[in-house]
């Protein structure tokens, strides 16, 4: 028979919200509820499959906001895998190294957690004889900065050598550097299969032999976007290994783009929103799409949406609300004036305005400086969680000026032009 595993990472149970944009409180309840449930999914799929073993490569906690309640709730879904004879190997990640329960949670007999010294474990016996092992280290600190490589134990010949690392490789932007190594470096020590965690997009680095950054099985933010995933493995009786990777998340964040060009009716720009809504859910894997919404393109509209954002927001969350699993985490409105200028006919007074900020505002190094400065004190006002998950580097902090900036002058002017807020028709 072959030996046939699950493997995740990253799950962060129970994860505090990190979007002030969830200001919808069913919306915020799937979202703080979906981490728990990934788990769940993944425990399913273990027992579905019959599975031999789970493989978690890491901070299944959110460092220092776990509290025995989540700690219990894992226990629990592990009890049901042990019922099952399924086995599971953890090894802690530098979050789980900040919990304070991380060492106190009893599991059943057939989990096993990687302590700080490297160890392999028999976790199968192949019809061909061939024994399978499990090979893990864990850290006791959040912090990891040399590599854990030269922990572990060579190889054991003739086996199936299977190694759990939590590590950031080379490094990854938002990520924290930890136990670093090379893909090179696990292909040279000679296991069969790597099962690693830390970064939270998937990424199978090397097939000779397998290499796999799993990713998170549920994303939290609108920074980790699309439908998640965990890995599912079989090593048939001669040792060959497979791969194949199975939809987890129930909710997915998703961006989506929709280009007004052209349109200059508030209904037709409420249908066409409508139908990329409809299209974008019925498309998706997840129970839920949490989306971003960027209007764009340039039409006449331009200035009533940001005018009228609020009634915006309102006719856009209605219309989601008809479309299930629909939610709106953000509307953000890129789209510019269209500008139909007439020979001979006077320019009006705010496109005048518009034009001069566009030319000689905007660009100015000054006035850069002036919002970049601004954006820095707001960022110095928010939590170390928020504001790393909004700034996480210097370009990050220069993007959300430059945003900002377009986006305040833009609102101004909006409020400059004329008309009122029923104009158009709706």
């Amino acid at each position: 028979m072959p030996f046939r595993f699950v493997h995740t990472a990253d799950l962060h149970l129970d994860s505090p919200l990190r979007s002030l944009a969830l200001r919808n409180a069913d919306l915020a309840e799937i979202v703080r509820g979906a981490s728990r449930q990934a788990l769940v999914k993944i425990v399913d799929l273990c027992i579905a499959e019959e599975a031999d073993a789970l493989l978690i490569a890491g901070d299944l906690y959110d460092g220092s906001q776990t509290s025995m309640n989540t700690a219990l709730f894992l226990g629990r879904e592990l009890r049901r895998l042990d019922e099952h004879g399924i086995r599971v190997f953890i090894i802690r990640g530098n979050h789980d190294a900040q919990s304070q329960v991380t060492n106190e949670l009893t599991l059943p007999p057939s989990a096993h957690v990687f302590k700080g010294r490297a160890k392999a474990v028999v976790a199968k016996t192949l019809a061909s004889g061939r024994d399978v092992y499990v090979h893990g280290v864990s850290f006791a600190s959040p912090h990891a900065p040399e590599s854990l490589l030269p922990a572990f134990q060579p190889p054991v010949p003739g086996a199936v050598n299977i190694g759990m690392l939590h590590t950031s490789l080379a490094g990854a932007a938002g990520h924290d550097l930890y136990a670093p190594c090379s893909v090179a470096d696990l292909v040279a020590h000679g296991f069969d299969y790597w099962a690693l965690g830390h970064i939270h997009q998937r990424q199978v680095h090397a097939a000779e032999p397998f290499i796999v950054m799993p990713g998170m099985p549920q994303g939290r933010d609108i920074n980790e976007v699309g439908v998640k995933s965990v890995s599912f493995v079989t090593v048939d009786d001669d040792g060959h290994v497979s791969l194949a990777e199975r939809a987890i998340g129930i909710a997915s964040f998703e961006r989506l783009r929709v280009d007004l060009t052209g349109i200059s009716e508030w209904r037709d720009m409420l249908d066409a929103v409508r139908q990329a809504l409809s299209h974008t859910c019925g498309e998706a894997a997840a129970e839920n799409v949490i989306l971003r919404l960027t209007l764009a393109g340039a039409t006449p509209l331009a200035w009533r949406l940001r005018r009228d954002a609020d009634l915006l927001r309102a006719e856009i969350d209605n219309i989601a609300a008809g479309i299930a699993g629909c939610w709106i985490e953000k509307v953000e409105l890129t789209c510019g004036n269209a500008r139909t200028e007439k020979p001979g006919a006077m320019l009006d007074p705010v496109e005048e305005l518009a034009a001069l900020v566009e030319a000689d505002v905007l660009p100015a190094h000054g006035f850069r400086q002036d919002v970049l400065a601004a954006v820095e004190d707001v960022l110095q006002q928010l939590p170390p969680e928020l504001r790393q998950s909004l700034a996480p580097d210097e370009e990050a902090v220069a993007r959300l000026a430059f945003e900002a900036g377009l986006s305040g002058t833009a609102e101004v002017l909006a409020h400059l032009h004329g008309g009122g807020a029923g104009e158009g028709g709706h």
